[in-house]
C-alpha cells in the first residue's frame, strides 16, 4: 500500500464511516491526521560517531534530514551544557507522513517483540498518539550489520480530533493495531 492508498483509504473509507457515527455531512468537520514527529535524544553521548550513526539513522528512518535538537539551558549536575546538541527530530507531513504512516503501521508496530496491541491509554485528551520504540532497529531502512548501537525513539502521530473517541475511532479506521 502506497501513500495514495493509504489517503484514499481515508477518504473513501474512513471519511463515510466517521460521518455516520459522528452525525456530521461535512467531511472537513472530520478529524484527520496532521503530522507525524519522529524524535530520539542522544542524551549525554560524547562521542561524534555514534551521534552521526544515529543521525543517519534517523535520516533513513524519517525519509527527510532531522533537525538537531539543542539544550535551552545549563544543567550542571547532568554535565549539560547550553547549545549542547541533545537529540534529534523530524517533523512529517504529506506524502512523507502518509509513507511513513504505512511502514509504521504495517512494518515497524508488527516487528516490536511480544506486541500484543496499542493501548488505548495512549491517546491523550487532545487526540493525539504517542507510542515509544525502545529499539530503533524495528524500522526496515536500519539494516542489522550496520547496527552497533540501538537507540530509543518516540513517535507522536498529531490528529486534528476534538475528543479521544473521535481520534480513537479515526486511528482504528486508519489500521492502527489499537486493542
Amino acid at each position: 500500500m502506497t501513500m495514495q492508498k493509504l489517503k484514499e483509504k481515508y477518504e473513501k473509507k474512513v471519511v463515510p464511516e466517521m460521518s455516520k457515527k459522528f452525525g456530521r455531512k461535512n467531511k472537513f468537520s472530520l478529524p484527520k491526521i496532521v503530522k507525524v514527529v519522529v524524535a530520539t535524544g542522544t542524551g549525554s553521548l560524547k562521542d561524534a560517531n555514534k551521534k552521526e550513526s544515529i543521525e543517519k539513522a534517523m535520516d533513513a528512518i524519517a525519509g527527510q534530514k532531522a533537525a538537531k535538537n539543542l539544550a535551552k539551558q545549563s544543567i550542571a549536575s547532568f554535565k549539560l551544557r547550553e547549545g549542547m546538541e541533545i537529540g534529534y527530530s523530524a517533523t512529517l507531513r504529506g506524502k512523507r507522513m502518509y509513507d511513513f504512516l504505512e511502514k509504521l503501521i504495517n512494518v515497524a508496530i508488527p516487528r516490536v517483540r511480544d506486541f500484543r496491541g496499542l493501548e488505548p491509554d495512549l491517546i491523550d485528551n487532545m487526540g493525539n498518539i504517542s507510542m515509544g520504540f525502545k529499539e530503533h532497529i524495528i524500522f526496515p531502512e536500519t539494516s542489522e550489520q550496520d547496527v552497533r548501537d540501538t537507540f530509543g525513539l518516540g513517535v507522536t502521530v498529531v490528529t486534528d480530533a476534538k475528543t479521544k473517541e473521535e481520534a480513537l475511532e479515526l486511528l482504528k479506521l486508519m489500521g492502527f493495531p489499537i486493542k
